[in-house]
């Protein structure tokens, strides 16, 4: 079951529990997650939203079957599509949502390209790496985060949170090209290809518990 909003940001596509059959994103897909919280291992996938930069999202729905839903047993398509090695997927903090998807639907996401990391490496002049702010000081986009805590959960959307979830992937391809630009410039894009290489792995570790403490400190 799917429905087409229309939105002041663009089209939005919700689709129950996976994407539809020959849905096709192109080779670049942007893509985010709403859970209902901010421990991947404990807090419920309940939206995936993809795009593939064209001014349109499709989002997926999970909904748990105490509620009515099919839970992430019918998501074929979608997980066929996260883990296609030919099919880049671009995140902003990566590391959280292929942590959420690998445990929700068993999948290793990748390859991946993340748009804080980018941040992180190339803008080294600000502490201030939030999608809401690389879409503002990048692509001069204010995007509202009024719907970010919002319950994710509901068996049904609000038109706002669909507004709000298309926003998080909607402006990602054009960020990564501006950050791919900078990391050309600065000579960093070879090491952050290597950091986003790594993330589906980091994602893993902090499922098994090695967020903190951090395997890697002393």
């Amino acid at each position: 079951m799917s429905k087409t909003l229309f939105t002041p940001g663009g089209t939005v596509h919700l689709h129950a529990h996976d994407l539809p059959d020959g849905l096709s994103l192109g080779p670049v897909v942007a893509v985010d997650t709403e859970t209902m919280g901010l421990d991947p291992r404990r807090d419920r996938l309940c939206l995936v939203q993809l795009s593939s930069g064209d001014g349109a999202a499709h989002l997926v729905q999970f909904v748990p079957e105490a509620l009515g839903g099919r839970g992430f047993g019918a998501a074929h398509n979608l997980s066929r599509l996260l883990s296609a090695p030919d099919v880049i997927k671009l995140f902003h903090f990566a590391r959280f949502d292929v942590a959420a998807l690998h445990n929700a639907l068993g999948i290793t996401v990748a390859p991946v390209r993340c748009t804080k990391v980018a941040s992180k490496l190339v803008r080294t002049y600000t502490d201030r790496h939030g999608l809401k702010d690389l879409c503002r000081d990048l692509l001069g986009v204010e995007i509202s985060k009024q719907q970010q805590t919002s319950d994710w959960g509901a068996a049904e959307l609000t038109p706002e949170q669909c507004a709000y979830a298309a926003s998080d992937v909607l402006h990602l391809h054009a960020l990564w090209a501006r950050l791919e630009a900078l990391l050309r410039r600065e000579g960093r894009l070879e090491l952050a290809l290597a950091c986003c290489d790594f993330l589906p792995v980091r994602g893993k570790l902090d499922l098994l518990g090695y967020d903190e403490p951090d395997l890697f400190a002393h």
